[in-house]
């Protein structure tokens, strides 16, 4: 297992980040901020998935209006997502904001940034640096050519000195590109030359399918040397998408905080005879969502196979399991077969099966 590296910690609302804190997922809204109701429906959805901090666009006053509302309806820290006008962040953290997304380089005069900060410190309100490849300031690009490593790590290392220029240390840091190398890189400089909580991500990673690649790939790689403590996987797509892809990401790193549930399934070939695809995406939401509930009782391995042939067999180290036959699933514990569930709605009881054995109330 590898070492997280130790970094400064920081609270955003109910959620700690960094200084060993558990690495918390976070996603952003693709609604029109200014429509509160939409807004609070998709961030309530983006909850249930397990989002955990989420971000809203503000790109004018309305919008940044809208925020008290919003953030009165919803259970997560709230993020607002700023550039360059200094008035609208603070009216954001006027009006409940947990945390401000800003690039101090573009909001303009250092007094402006020193409203926002004293605003921040009072309200006891972290910053977010938001470092991208394809908004780097004119005279870094000039300098680079390019968004290369070093170019983005300078823009970051000079957006946080601003902030210090002014005492402010209650800031979390994410330098990200839509090359998954670049984006290492550059979080490699800045790990190992300042101690700021820092985000992860793949930013335009792509569509759902293309950017879950891209994105786990990157997440991987840098979560491996011990750098991040948050992240946001970002996806063309459902935001609930960019959720479910992040959950995944940390529990195959060892690194989620909801550890209860580990299922696995697998591939199918010739032999298997049953709906496996289906039923084990079905079976897999089910239980993911008693995970979300909190509802196992203790650490629980479940599988769901192909075949009765090699099924139980593979998946020995599961709790529980079952296998596909011919319109029926084998149902197996520790490897060993205990019933046989019929092929017709067998998620749905499997599930039911599992959250008997397995499950409190709730």
């Amino acid at each position: 297992m590898f070492k997280r590296d130790e970094t400064r910690q920081v609270r955003v609302g109910n959620v700690l980040i960094g200084g060993g804190a558990p690495v918390s997922i976070q996603s952003m809204t693709n609604t029109d901020t200014r429509d509160a109701a939409a807004t609070v429906r998709q961030i309530l959805e983006l909850e249930e998935a397990g989002c955990e901090i989420v971000r809203v666009a503000v790109p004018d006053k309305e919008a940044a209006e809208a925020v008290s509302g919003i953030r009165k309806s919803i259970h997560v820290p709230l993020v607002c997502d700023i550039h360059f006008d200094y008035r609208l962040a603070l009216e954001c953290a006027d009006r409940g904001a947990d945390k401000i997304r800003i690039n101090p380089g573009n909001i303009g005069r250092s007094e402006y940034v020193k409203l926002v900060t004293d605003k921040c410190r009072a309200r006891n309100i972290p910053i977010r640096i938001g470092v991208n490849g394809g908004s780097l300031d004119r005279e870094i690009l000039a300098k680079y050519g390019r968004a290369t490593a070093d170019a983005l790590f300078e823009s970051a290392a000079k957006h946080v000195k601003i902030l210090e220029s002014f005492d402010f240390e209650d800031v979390v840091v994410s330098i990200k590109a839509s090359d998954v190398l670049t984006t290492r890189r550059a979080l490699e400089l800045f790990a190992s030359s300042f101690r700021y909580p820092i985000h992860v991500g793949i930013t335009e990673a792509g569509t759902v399918f293309g950017g879950t690649v891209k994105s786990c790939v990157g997440i991987g790689a840098i979560f491996s040397e011990g750098i991040g403590d948050t992240l946001r996987v970002s996806l063309t797509g459902d935001p609930v998408e960019e959720v479910r892809v992040a959950r995944k990401a940390l529990k195959a790193l060892g690194l989620s905080s909801a550890k209860m549930l580990e299922f696995t399934s697998c591939p199918t070939c010739g032999r298997t005879k049953v709906d496996l695809i289906g039923t084990a995406e079905r079976v897999e939401n089910i239980l993911e969502g008693f995970e979300r509930r909190k509802l196992f009782k203790a650490p629980v391995r479940v599988a769901v196979m192909g075949c009765g042939v090699n099924g139980p067999g593979e998946a020995r180290e599961a709790d529980i399991g079952m296998a596909g036959g011919d319109g029926f699933f084998l149902l197996f514990e520790k490897g060993e077969i205990t019933g046989r569930i019929p092929e017709e709605d067998a998620a749905e009881a499997f599930a039911e099966i599992v959250r008997e054995k397995y499950c409190r109330e709730g």
